[in-house]
């Protein structure tokens, strides 16, 4: 347990705690191999990228998001997550004795610092082999030992022992050992000296490069479409000399082909080793099924008011087995379906039998916080909940009191996100202090292994982790590899890298789509035998018979001839400057964004304030006692980024209510004019409305519109005070009277229930359909009585059309265990993909675009 040294209020962080200096090793010569020394006057350094610019788009209404994941304090300059990765692999290929989890710890506690991070790796960490030696001990002799160790940075010693003992009848000696290194081409070879002979890894080399279809060639590193065409062409080889000469021969090709291919097969035999480990698992768990190790009825804690469903009964009997097993897992019911009650259930079963070993932790998103607390009150009171929220103060005096007494007086921690690890303090106390098990609600937020949150979080000291999403892939097999790497990290990290490199998909190759079928089908088999032991996954459709149905329109909404004008006007602006679009000088998703702004709706940008008007304002503005600026130029110049309404909430907020936008002006646009014909209906039929929106200031447009329209609303974004929320939630279930609800996609479309709600008004499509999809779900789940509709508004002949055709790419999902995705879309190829068809690029500008938003922007976390 921790001691009050350990976590005094003035501690330092761990990002103060430095290493001692080590002696001068080979490490050294390595790091001046790859140019990272500090001898060379670009050392620790990121050179700005040309023609990256700081961009202006619509403020995003997550407010959990901004604090988890931004760079660490020590870190002065931010890197790019591509730097990043850079100099992860970098460091994995000067120390590819270690676990790649550990170098990439050791590279974040580093501030990226390659030298630095090695030097820190080789002391606090051991290598693989040593790592797998202990562990074997470890679980030959857990039986025996019963001295206990000091905790470790990554958590304690016997949270590492502990998770030896669970899987080491999975880890078989067998498995640990790699492909040979060795490298089957040797360029300084002559072809008289190179022998015909082919023997384990050239055999393999050689039937690849005789038998692998197109798609399988392409998954070769730096081999490209029309290279593996030209492969296939040079067929059949006779023998390995013949395949030499034929690669040489040929201009575009090289004999180096083949170390790369050798690369890949053995990557394809570590997961194939992983396919292996984790069907033993799933034996191991029917087994335990087979033998009885469940349960026939709810625990007895339970409100005795209070019945879990069928297949809820299902889901606590898979995580009872789970526990029995020493498995940690995610439990990825469809949304609605209750997988809070479950874990409450869980918990409650732990209690019930003294099989808690300690307090337990549940991490959830702000907007969820009092509902988790409502239902852990409602299912299970006698569970004792405590609440990790507050001020910095608060939360200090808690620690305190943490430091003294350890995680005692209670069952569950309950705390967000954004709370977890906010401070250095926060995230040390949670590495020191000893859990029991760890919950994360809506764990697609761990989708990104680079992000700092995921490298918080997965230092969280329990002994077990369980995971909840009713999402869990949402754009690419690799995010749910993310997330089982999460829950398992010691099963899945070794292999990181391999599993990254064989599930990321590369163009679909033309006029091989049998093949590309095939080789995503394969991935599919993959990904579902590599998830079967970890993950429950059922649909409301298989298991809620008496869910009322429901029905899904895309309306395309013609824009007003206003709007309509100055979106032409918007496209012809940017389609007569290709080139500079092309080069980099205005990235591409801004571009969209202004699309996407003016297809929505006009005073999103601005048209009604004139520069000259602005002038005129800037001068009054510049005499307004509450606004500290006087000179009326830098005023202007703040006015003239704003749009139309962002300019009128600035007037308003410092007493100039004369400067408004006219009502009509707000009422103008193809969207709210569709609503003026919908929302009559619905309302005189009875039903009651949920409206998403993406964007805030889409929100505080819309409410000027329903007051316009004197209809009654509530509403909840990012910016509404956690406390509140749950309150307003509860107050529109009851309170019929209250017609609409405005709500944040992101902030107001996870974890919430609005059952009152028949309808669901999706304003403007995301990205990620998931999201939306989330949304629409906060009134068709469990409670909902009456059916319901669910409208995704859409501006004819504008980019949201091509946004839309994306989506549904992304739901081409398998529908075995979970939704599984055929194949990899990338946001930034979306976005170039849409802008080429709204701007009419052809092949050699879209793929300038491309180039220039990869040097212009870093990938979103």
């Amino acid at each position: 347990m921790a001691t009050v040294e350990e976590l005094k209020i003035d501690d330092m962080s761990e990002a103060e705690v430095k290493p001692p200096p080590v002696k001068t090793t080979s490490l050294a010569s390595d790091l001046r191999q790859f140019r990272l020394n500090k001898s060379s006057p670009s050392a620790g350094k990121t050179e700005r990228v040309p023609g990256k610019k700081r961009i202006q788009v619509m403020a995003d209404s997550d407010s959990d998001g901004a604090a988890d994941n931004q760079t660490p304090k020590k870190v002065k300059i931010e890197l790019s997550v591509k730097e990043k990765e850079d100099r992860y692999l970098a460091a994995v290929k000067l120390a590819p004795d270690y676990d790649a989890m550990e170098i990439q710890d050791s590279l974040v506690r580093n501030g990226w610092n390659v030298s630095e991070g090695l030097r820190y790796l080789k002391e606090h960490f051991k290598t693989k082999s040593n790592s797998y030696a202990n562990k074997t001990y470890a679980g030959n002799n857990a039986r025996t030992s019963t001295s206990s160790s000091k905790p470790t940075q990554n958590g304690s010693s016997s949270r590492s022992k502990s998770q030896a003992q669970n899987y080491s009848d999975c880890d078989d000696s067998d498995d640990e050992v790699r492909a040979s290194t060795d490298q089957v081409y040797d360029s300084e070879e002559s072809d008289t000296e190179s022998s015909n002979v082919m023997t384990g890894q050239r055999k393999k080399v050689f039937d690849f490069m005789n038998k692998a279809t197109l798609m399988e060639l392409s998954t070769v590193k730096m081999l490209s479409e029309k290279k593996a065409s030209l492969i296939i062409e040079l067929r059949p080889f006779k023998d390995w000399k013949d395949l030499l000469k034929k690669l040489d021969s040929n201009k575009a090709l090289s004999a180096d082909l083949l170390n790369l291919a050798q690369e890949l097969i053995n990557k394809q035999n570590n997961v194939a080793n992983i396919l292996k480990k984790c069907n033993t698992m799933v034996k191991r768990l029917e087994a335990a099924i087979e033998t009885g190790a469940g349960i026939v009825e709810q625990p007895k804690l339970l409100n005795s008011k209070m019945k879990l469903a069928d297949y809820q009964m299902i889901g606590l009997n898979w995580l009872t087995v789970m526990h029995n097993q020493k498995m940690n897992g995610i439990l990825a019911d469809e949304m609605g379906l209750g997988k809070t009650i479950q874990v409450i259930a869980f918990l409650a079963y732990l209690k019930e039998n003294n099989l808690s070993k300690g307090a337990h932790l549940i991490v959830v998103p702000s907007s969820t916080l009092d509902n988790w607390e409502a239902e852990i009150s409602k299912w299970c009171p006698i569970l004792v909940v405590e609440k990790y929220y507050g001020n910095q103060d608060e939360r200090r005096r808690m620690r305190v009191r943490f430091a003294k007494d350890g995680f005692s007086g209670f069952d569950v921690l309950l705390t967000t996100y954004h709370i977890v690890s906010s401070t250095p303090e926060e995230c040390k106390m949670f590495r020191v202090c000893r859990l029991h098990y760890v919950i994360f609600d809506e764990a697609h937020m761990l989708k990104n292994m680079t992000t700092l949150r995921y490298a918080n979080l997965i230092k969280i000291n329990a002994e077990m982790r369980i995971l909840l999403t009713g999402t869990p892939l949402q754009n690419n097999l690799l995010e749910l590899m993310s997330l089982l790497c999460f829950v398992m990290p010691s099963f899945f990290a070794k292999s990181i890298e391999d599993i990254k490199s064989l599930f990321a998909k590369k163009a679909k190759a033309e006029g091989a789509d049998k093949d590309a079928s095939e080789f995503q089908e394969t991935q599919v088999a993959r990904a579902k035998r590599i998830m079967k032991p970890f993950v429950l996954r059922r649909l409301k459709k298989d298991v809620l018979n008496n869910l009322p149905k429901k029905e899904s329109f895309v309306i395309k909404v013609p824009m007003t001839e206003t709007q309509k004008q100055h979106y032409h006007e918007l496209v012809e602006y940017y389609s007569n400057r290709k080139g500079e679009i092309c080069s980099g000088d205005r990235a591409g998703i801004a571009i969209m964004m202004d699309m996407r702004k003016t297809a929505n709706h006009p005073l999103l940008m601005r048209h009604y304030f004139s520069d000259e008007t602005l002038q005129n304002i800037s001068e009054r503005l510049a005499c307004a006692p509450s606004l500290k600026k006087n000179n009326p130029q830098y005023i202007f110049e703040e006015l003239a980024v704003m749009s139309d309404f962002q300019v009128q909430q600035f007037c308003h907020k410092h007493d100039l209510y004369d400067i408004s936008i006219p009502p009509s002006l707000i009422c103008d646009s193809g969207k709210f004019q569709h609503l003026d014909t919908l929302l009559p209906k619905l309302k005189e039929g009875g039903h009651r409305v949920l409206i998403f929106s993406q964007f805030t200031m889409m929100l505080d447009i819309m409410e000027q519109y329903l007051k316009i329209r004197r209809h009654g609303y509530f509403r909840l974004d990012g910016s509404t005070a956690v406390d509140e929320r749950q309150d307003m939630i509860n107050d529109f279930n009851a309170d019929s009277g209250v017609f609409i609800f405005l709500l944040s996609t992101k902030a107001g479309g996870i974890g919430i229930n609005l059952t009152a709600a028949d309808t669901c008004i999706i304003h403007d499509i995301d990205f990620n359909p998931y999201n939306d999809k989330q949304a629409e779900d906060r009134c068709h789940r469990m409670g909902q009585t009456r059916p319901v509709t669910i409208y995704r508004l859409i501006s004819e002949s504008t980019i949201e059309e091509g946004m839309q055709l994306v989506a549904d790419e992304k739901l081409k999902l398998e529908k075995e265990i979970t939704e599984i995705e055929k194949g990899e879309i990338q946001e930034q190829k979306c976005v170039a993909r849409l802008l080429t068809m709204a701007l009419g690029l052809d092949k050699d500008e879209e793929e300038r675009l491309n180039n220039s938003m990869n040097h212009s922007l870093s990938p979103s976390q």
